[in-house]
């Protein structure tokens, strides 16, 4: 049984966070370690880490030399991870309790590196909003055109990131966005598995519930990270748009 190590950054979610743990350390795959990393820097999350890594003995806590945000802090995560294969769980999102031996099965059972689900989109009471499907292959063309992959549906194998150095960027939000696109950009299969495994919290004050925040960074994605031009960053940024807006129909 593989050890997976699943990357955790922690910024005022304390309402949501151990119903978020729970949801990791009640899994069937038994052999996993967390890392739950501190981003918010302050006495009360300091106080709250002591108390997380008493709940099981595979949970870890580090904190930051200073606020960098949730990729970053995923980086931090992913740089002690034991694990061979790499999960993300954010801090107010559910996991079911079969998410990893499902998936891991799948993922061995068809030799592949990087595997996400579909989810469910749940309010701050659990209540269900949306569903969001996985394609079984997104090409790398589909996905400039829309992002289709919830990051807390995603197991990796360590080693794409690693011998590919591949990490988040530093953008507010979008930063999971920009890797998978390198990902598949660089030319590995990304392979979703159509079931509800996961559980994805929209919060109405969070950065990536910010529209305008979300167009900046969208912008950024094309042209800071991906090298297109103005007019062809502007296109895409458009299309991305579009296609957001028909799936919330």
């Amino acid at each position: 049984m593989k050890l997976v190590s699943v990357i955790m950054p922690y910024f005022k979610k304390r309402e949501y966070v151990l119903k978020s743990l729970n949801s990791i350390i009640s899994q069937s795959y038994k052999n996993l370690e967390i890392i739950i990393i501190d981003d918010e820097l302050s006495q009360e999350s300091q106080d709250l880490m002591k108390k997380l890594s008493n709940l099981d003995q595979r949970i870890h806590t580090i904190s930051n030399p200073s606020n960098l945000g949730a990729g970053l802090s995923r980086n931090n995560g992913i740089l002690i991870a034991k694990g061979e294969y790499i999960a993300f769980c954010d801090c107010d999102d559910v996991w079911s309790s079969k998410k990893l031996e499902v998936q891991l099965k799948y993922m061995k059972s068809n030799y592949l590196n990087f595997t996400h689900t579909s989810y469910l989109i749940i309010d701050s009471n659990d209540k269900i909003i949306g569903r969001r499907k996985a394609k079984k292959i997104i090409s790398y063309k589909n996905l400039v055109n829309s992002c289709d992959i919830g990051l807390s549906t995603v197991v990796i194998k360590k080693n794409l990131l690693k011998n590919n150095n591949l990490m988040f960027p530093k953008i507010e939000t979008k930063e999971d966005y920009v890797l998978w696109l390198k990902i598949s950009e660089s030319g590995e299969k990304i392979n979703g598995y159509d079931e509800y495994l996961s559980s994805w919290r929209k919060s109405e004050n969070s950065l990536s519930s910010s529209i305008s925040q979300k167009i900046k960074d969208g912008y950024k994605v094309y042209n800071t990270f991906l090298g297109y031009g103005v007019l062809k960053s502007l296109y895409c940024l458009l299309i991305l748009s579009i296609n957001f807006m028909l799936k919330k129909k």
